[in-house]
């Protein structure tokens, strides 16, 4: 790195602490799994334009050299820490800030990188198109070499289609009605995760997939480079403690297996969550590392064995929460790396042993902190808002969903992956009940299960959270039954031979896949608002006291831990959101509860389970 370079780094880290007056709003590196130091952080105050009329093109927005109004990126508009807190349906909306390109990056591939932009995101560099993107959830980026000129100042506009009522998009939970209520919230437009540029040798890494191999004590690494150079080497090397352990040389080819096999390992598990650093790198023929790529893994194994989901080779009791990841400021969008790490503590001081994280894509930093923390997670796509029977959603969910899978797979805190979410709900009325009419929907649960096994075939899969089940390793089932005796029936009955799930009658045939009752609970508790009113809701009938609060939810989960062949549960939910205040905490994170007495309930294991396993 030479002087220039190192000035620019300085004077970009300088900013983002605010040494000159000017804080960056979420200043840490956005991919902590793939983390290299030659970064510009353009998140901060853009200018933006809504375009109502899409007419954006017609008054050459792409050649824009500024909007009127000002807006703070990465927070969307709807939320309040972007500055514009506008709530109403935004079809469009044109975003512009000028970058300028270090002279230092000369000969370099320019990466322009999107943490994630909802929905259809287009990008221009001086009125030309630099990329377009579909889904609103993955990260992408864009080489900008062609467009910009290391040294020079660009304009830089960014175009966001967002057509929520359209059916052909994921949503989540995102409203789609003018007013957000019971189970629907603000919506999210435009950019709403962290915008960096870095400079990459043109030979250098795209990605690398890191597979744990417990039983072979090893690691194995795909990589895939921007460009092949039969002169060039691929070293990769792993460090204990911040220690050198071992370092190999591999020819630079995409897709080809690059083993390093340990003595002794150290297991990734919740109770001692050790993670191996790594250090991916790309060598010219003299030996001079060209692309270095800092990295990190953990040691763990998921698998299913009869009736049973097995972690590190022992059954794994999973006691999960809902956690839909919304923030009363934010929306979508944690204020802060801190914020993140926080509800994964909050949660775990709770007693849950991890998340269902619920029709939402978390953030990179999201896993990190609980890879860091040993909290294990399902990984979920925004599945609502779509008709799951439609062609063309189907297209835009399987190119979206293929991208969340390839981001997030190196994560060893996730251990399920689940696409879908009570499908339901996302077919038009009058076909739900029709099989014959579905044929599109189930078409698409499958050949996503099959597709999702290609990309990572180390984790299982529950395809539909809670019903309808189509193709699965995974039996899942939602019950928001407050009276715990009727509670106790539902779960108990046995229809057909598959455990209790919404439609069961509409589900495939049931195989002895690990039951797990993925949402329950529910249980409403705002002592301000204990009504169901619009302002404030929850399943079914609130208790009438906080004493009949703590009883009935130490019934259901009591219950819960009576079934026999049920492999874990999840809580609904973490915080309460908006108008939904069923939640262990209050939407600003503050305590609702005693938290021991709350703890003492999530914590206990069902007798058939060693809590020494956990």
């Amino acid at each position: 790195m030479n002087k220039n370079s190192a000035f620019i780094i300085l004077f970009s880290l300088l900013i983002q602490i605010g040494a000159f007056g000017q804080e960056i709003p979420r200043p840490e590196y956005p991919r902590p799994q793939f983390e290299r130091t030659e970064w510009l952080n353009l998140n901060g105050e853009w200018s933006y334009s809504f375009d109502f009329g899409n007419s954006g093109v017609e008054q050459d927005f792409p050649n824009s050299n500024g909007f009127a109004n000002t807006i703070l990126v990465p927070f969307c508009p709807e939320s309040k820490l972007s500055g514009v807190q506008f709530t109403d349906f935004i079809n469009h909306i044109w975003y512009h800030r000028s970058i300028q390109i270090p002279i230092d990056w000369e000969g370099k591939s320019i990466i322009l990188n999107f943490g994630a932009v909802d929905y259809i995101c287009e990008v221009f560099i001086d009125g030309n198109i630099a990329g377009r993107h579909y889904g609103g959830t993955s990260s992408f980026s864009f080489d900008i070499s062609a467009f910009v000129t290391p040294g020079k100042s660009h304009e830089l506009v960014v175009h966001a289609e967002d057509n929520t009522r359209s059916g052909e998009q994921p949503l989540g939970k995102q409203s789609r009605e003018f007013q957000p209520k019971r189970t629907r919230y603000t919506r999210t437009t435009g950019i709403w995760q962290t915008v960096w540029m870095e400079a990459i040798h043109k030979n250098g890494l795209i990605s690398c997939q890191i597979i744990p191999d417990l039983d072979d004590k090893k690691f194995d690494f795909i990589p895939r480079f921007y460009r092949i150079s039969g002169e060039h080497s691929f070293r990769i090397s792993l460090y204990e403690n911040g220690l050198p352990l071992k370092s190999k040389l591999f020819d630079p080819r995409d897709g080809k297996i690059c083993s390093i096999y340990l003595d002794e390992v150290k297991l990734w598990a919740p109770e001692n969550p050790f993670l191996y650093e790594i250090h991916l790198e790309v060598l010219d023929n003299f030996g001079k590392v060209i692309d270095h790529v800092k990295s990190y893994s953990g040691m763990r194994k998921v698998h299913i064995e009869g009736n049973r989901v097995f972690l590190n080779n022992q059954a794994f009791y999973q006691r999960l929460v809902l956690d839909q990841g919304f923030y009363p400021d934010g929306i979508w969008t944690a204020p802060s790396d801190e914020a993140l790490k926080k509800d994964i503590e909050l949660s775990m001081a709770a007693g849950f042993n991890g998340a269902r994280l619920h029709q939402k894509v978390f953030e990179e930093r999201f896993h990190y902190w609980a890879d860091k923390l040993g909290y294990i997670t399902w990984g979920e796509s925004s599945s609502w808002g779509m008709d799951a029977n439609n062609p063309v959603a189907a297209r835009n969910f399987i190119s979206e969903w293929t991208e969340i899978v390839g981001r997030d797979r190196n994560h060893p805190s996730i251990i399920i992956w689940t696409p879908f979410n009570e499908s339901i709900f996302t077919l038009d009325e009058s076909i739900r009940y029709k099989p014959e009419l579905r044929k599109q929907h189930d078409r698409l649960v499958a050949d996503v299960y099959d597709i999702t096994k290609r990309i990572d075939p180390s984790r299982p899969i529950n395809d539909v959270s809670g019903y309808l089940h189509i193709k699965t390793d995974i039996w899942s089932g939602h019950c928001y039954e407050q009276d715990p005796e009727k509670l106790r029936q539902l779960l108990e009955s046995d229809v057909e031979g598959k455990p209790y799930t919404g439609h069961r009658e509409f589900c495939c045939s049931y195989d002895g896949e690990p039951y797990i009752l993925d949402e329950f609970g529910g249980i409403k508790w705002n002592p301000s608002q204990q009504d169901n009113s619009q302002k404030s809701w929850g399943y079914g009938s609130p208790p009438a006291s906080l004493e009949e609060y703590y009883k009935r939810l130490q019934a259901h989960v009591d219950i819960v831990l009576s079934l026999e062949d049920c492999s874990g549960y999840c809580y609904t939910q973490l915080t309460d959101v908006e108008s939904e205040q069923n939640g262990i905490y209050f939407y600003d994170r503050s305590l609702k509860f005693n938290m021991e007495k709350i703890h003492a309930i999530f914590s206990k294991y069902p007798r058939q389970y060693n809590p020494d396993n956990k």
